[in-house]
């Protein structure tokens, strides 16, 4: 079962915030709702929620379950 939400972590400020992901894309961006600072995906992952996020985006998860591959040229270093 594919899971559609993932707590993100901002690594300047470590404001946690619980957010919906989508289910066939990748997000590439998103400003922490306590400081303001604009996160990207770290080196090698394909989005904000494979790099700051406990669980990895739909895709990422669909790829480890053989139904899929994965977004961005299939990357999967989360986790």
């Amino acid at each position: 079962m594919t899971l559609l939400t993932s707590t993100l972590t901002c690594p300047l400020c470590g404001h946690q915030a619980l957010e919906t992901m989508p289910a066939d894309a990748c997000l590439f961006f998103y400003e922490c709702r306590e400081c303001g600072t604009l996160l990207r995906p770290k080196t090698g992952d394909c989005c904000v929620f494979c790099s700051y996020g406990d669980v990895p985006c739909p895709p990422i998860q669909e790829a480890r379950a053989g139904r899929q591959s994965a977004c961005c040229g299939d990357r999967d270093r989360h986790g």
